[in-house]
């Protein structure tokens, strides 16, 4: 045997498989954004349940169905991440330093509350528990994500983008199971800082969208996550008690009036390839239906009964659409690699 071929024999016989098609490599990639999807299916349950109580209408109990549906995926995802926190943890920990999935670590309180919601009228006592660990877990990430912002300094204008809105979504969503399981004035808190934050946000986010560099294509879903907010807290504004009063009124407008305004810029989303944060399609569109159904309930408005008739088939198509295309992707190993 040649020199040359005993060095190819040597190589072959020490050479180690390709870490892209080992369990391990998809593991220890495996992202924290993906919980935004259980943001959205949950999200798409309460909306479907909430569609029954209010029109009167029956969907078969897709509603519940979507929910479990939901639960089971948090479960799922809930499990695979901590077995990447146990044998990956600097891999966790290069995320929440990074300046844009850092963001999506509160989803996972978020889907906490979003499960106490749904659960609320199904099982008080379990709403009451994924209430309990969620809102203090979304004080948490809160707390932690808002003081790096104050206190970092290779921050930029760039990196700002509508994903640093979702930890002030989950409080202002903490409310609207939180008055039924604790004290009012706790929520209260978490309202009032969110709401607060989400102004000052989205006069920075203005801002950067207009005077900085286009967001980057991965990114441009993201920008439905600005409905959110006044979505969810005009619902959860009239459970604190607040009433069908102007501030409730400017809060419920101001979410459809984001959304006309995304509407007009639907050649810009039309051609984008996929990526994971499509599902930031998914949960903006539950906030807005959810809202208008509430809307119909207070105002007996028939235009809000035929928007919701058009809003819940939009959204539950929407979810349908951004799942096929997760389940292709995933099969494609696509999803969980490096970037």
């Amino acid at each position: 045997m040649s020199a040359i071929d005993a060095q190819l024999t040597s190589k072959s016989l020490t050479a180690q498989p390709e870490p892209a098609v080992g369990v391990a490599h998809w593991l220890e990639n495996f992202p924290v954004t993906l919980f935004g999807s259980v943001m959205g299916i949950i999200g798409l349950g309460i909306a479907g349940m909430r569609f029954e109580q209010i029109l009167q209408i029956s969907i078969g109990g897709a509603g519940h169905t979507v929910l479990y549906i939901g639960t089971a995926w948090f479960v799922f995802l809930t499990m695979v991440y901590l077995l990447k926190a146990a044998r990956y943890p600097h891999k966790v920990r290069e995320e929440f330093a990074h300046p844009v999935r850092v963001n999506f670590f509160p989803a996972y309180s978020i889907s906490l509350l979003l499960l106490s919601i749904g659960f609320l009228e199904i099982n008080p006592q379990l709403s009451r528990i994924l209430w309990w660990v969620g809102a203090p877990l979304q004080l948490f990430y809160t707390l932690k994500i808002l003081s790096t912002w104050l206190t970092r300094d290779d921050l930029k204008l760039a990196h700002l983008n509508p994903a640093w809105f979702i930890p002030v979504v989950g409080t202002i969503l903490v409310p609207i199971a939180g008055v039924k399981h604790a004290h009012p004035e706790i929520s209260w808190l978490f309202f009032s800082a969110g709401l607060i934050f989400w102004i000052v946000l989205f006069s920075l986010m203005v801002n950067r969208l207009i005077f900085a560099p286009s967001l980057p294509k991965k990114l441009l879903p993201t920008l439905f996550i600005l409905i959110a907010p006044p979505a969810i807290g005009f619902v959860a504004y009239i459970k604190l008690g607040g009433g069908y009063d102007m501030f409730a009124r400017v809060l419920f407008y101001f979410g459809v009036f984001t959304f006309l305004l995304l509407l007009t810029m639907l050649p810009r989303f039309r051609d984008l390839p996929f990526f994971v944060s499509w599902w930031a399609f998914t949960f903006p569109l539950d906030a807005l239906t959810i809202s208008v159904l509430l809307m119909y309930k207070l105002s007996g408005l028939e235009i809000y009964r035929h928007a919701a008739l058009v809003l819940l088939p939009l959204t539950a198509a929407v979810i349908a659409m951004v799942t096929l295309h997760t389940l292709k992707a995933a099969v494609a190993r696509k999803i969980c690699v490096a970037e």
